[in-house]
Formats: structure tokens, C-alpha cells, sequence
């Protein structure tokens, strides 16, 4: 790796890191980076993956105040994920490299009209329950457990915006606000990342300059992403989702 490629890897785990904190689809950045300087597409992933780990965590304490009082959710939520990471990464090894290319931007274009949709959504649903006399799950139920598993499943396999599609079913089927679903979210994306790569250190090839590059730089820009995304108003941050969203979708349908 030449000095060039090596700043280009470190600058792309800053954007990242920091995309990854306050939205997510930061592997966006990072994936076409690795395979520009010559990484197979298998390498390039699991790299990826670990040097992001970070990344998620620095995300995570840059978010601390917005996890308090969601302990139970955290616990319920990351077994989902870990079970789901893992059964991706398995996926990831199995299936051919384009088993999931047809599938993903639907996904993603699906939670993004999910996000627009969502304070509309929840007070339609809010409304119905009140003249029903019924109350919500206090942590969604079955279908946010069952959702949460899918998009783990889809995270440990590759992973681009999958913070999205965690926001997204939060946003719905959680009476919380966007901000603390978004903190949920960075824990999530954690779990999954770090049982992904526990699973690929023993199964995998990695390129370890690019995975210490990727890790210094997520880090950097976990702490960053969490200074801009907790000052940024619900609209404001839904829009940007919806930006990030879009992008994701083009790219992945022109790759």
C-alpha cells in the first residue's frame, strides 16, 4: 500500500466513522476505498468490518447520554443482533458476492419512506390505540425483535445502511424519540460488527494495514459524528437519513 492509497483508506475510516455514528451506510465509503487500492471484494469486507468496530464503539460513549434507561433494550435487542450478525457472516462466505444486490436497494428505499413517514405513522398508530383503550409494547414486541434479527442478518453480511433500516423500525414500532433510537442504533451496529468479526478471524483473510488505518480513522470520526448528530434537530436529521439513504441506493445500483 502506497502513502497515497494508506491516507485515502485513513481519510475514508474518518468519514466512516463519522457517517456511521449519525446515520449509518458508512461502509459506503470505506468498501469502494479497499477494493480502489486492490483489495479482493471478501478481504476488502471483513476488513471493513473490523477496522469499523471503533468506530461503532466511539459512536456509542459519544451517544452515552441518550442510552440511559434503555439497558433492557439493549440486552433484548443485542442478542437479536448478535444472532443476526452472526448468521450474516456465515451468509457472507456461503453465498456468491451478488447474492444480496437485487434485494438491498428496495430495502433501503422501503426504511427510508419508513423515516419520512414515521411522525405521521406513529400518530396515526398513537390515535388508534387510544380509541382502542390499548397500550404499546413497551419495547415493540415480536416484530421489532423479528425485524431487528433480519437487518443483523443483512448488517453481518455487508452492511450498507443498515443503520437505517435499524432507525427505521425503531422509528415505527418504538414510542422513543429519534435521537435516542439513533443511540440505540450505534449499539447495535456495534454488536453486530464485533460478532461479524470474531467470527471472520478465524474463517477470513484480513489486510491488517488497512484495518489499523480504518480503525484510527472510524474512531476519530465516531467522536465527531457524535458532536454533529446529537446537536441536530429530528427534521434536520431525518433529512439527512433520507440524503444518505439516496446516495446509498444510486451507488449500490450503479456498482
Amino acid at each position: 500500500m502506497s502513502v497515497w492509497e494508506a491516507l485515502a483508506v485513513f481519510a475514508a475510516g474518518i468519514g466512516a466513522g463519522t457517517i456511521n455514528t449519525v446515520v449509518g451506510s458508512g461502509t459506503l465509503i470505506t468498501f469502494p476505498v479497499l477494493l480502489g487500492i486492490g483489495l479482493p471484494p471478501v478481504t476488502a469486507n471483513v476488513s471493513n468490518t473490523l477496522g469499523l468496530v471503533p468506530g461503532s464503539i466511539s459512536g456509542a460513549i459519544g451517544y452515552r447520554r441518550e442510552l440511559r434507561g434503555q439497558r433492557p433494550r439493549m440486552l433484548r435487542f443485542g442478542a437479536a443482533a448478535a444472532l443476526g450478525g452472526l448468521i450474516g457472516a456465515v451468509l457472507l462466505l456461503a453465498l456468491p458476492s451478488g447474492a444480496f444486490d437485487a434485494i438491498v436497494p428496495a430495502l433501503i428505499a422501503v426504511a427510508l419512506v419508513l423515516v419520512v413517514l414515521q411522525p405521521r405513522l406513529s400518530a396515526a398508530v398513537k390515535a388508534r390505540r387510544a380509541r382502542n383503550g390499548t397500550v404499546p409494547h413497551r419495547d415493540g414486541g415480536l416484530a421489532l425483535l423479528t425485524g431487528l434479527l433480519c437487518a443483523s442478518m443483512y448488517g453481518g453480511y455487508f452492511g450498507a445502511a443498515q443503520g437505517i433500516i435499524y432507525v427505521a423500525l425503531m422509528g415505527l414500532l418504538l414510542d422513543e424519540t429519534l435521537q435516542r433510537n439513533n443511540a440505540l442504533k450505534n449499539i447495535l451496529v456495534l454488536i453486530v460488527n464485533a460478532v461479524a468479526t470474531v467470527f471472520f478471524l478465524f474463517v477470513a483473510d484480513f489486510d491488517w494495514t488497512a484495518v489499523l488505518l480504518i480503525a484510527v480513522g472510524s474512531a476519530l470520526g465516531g467522536q465527531l459524528g457524535a458532536k454533529i448528530g446529537r446537536r441536530l434537530p429530528p427534521p434536520v436529521l431525518r433529512g439527512v437519513i433520507v440524503a444518505v439513504g439516496i446516495v446509498a441506493i444510486v451507488q449500490l445500483l450503479l456498482r
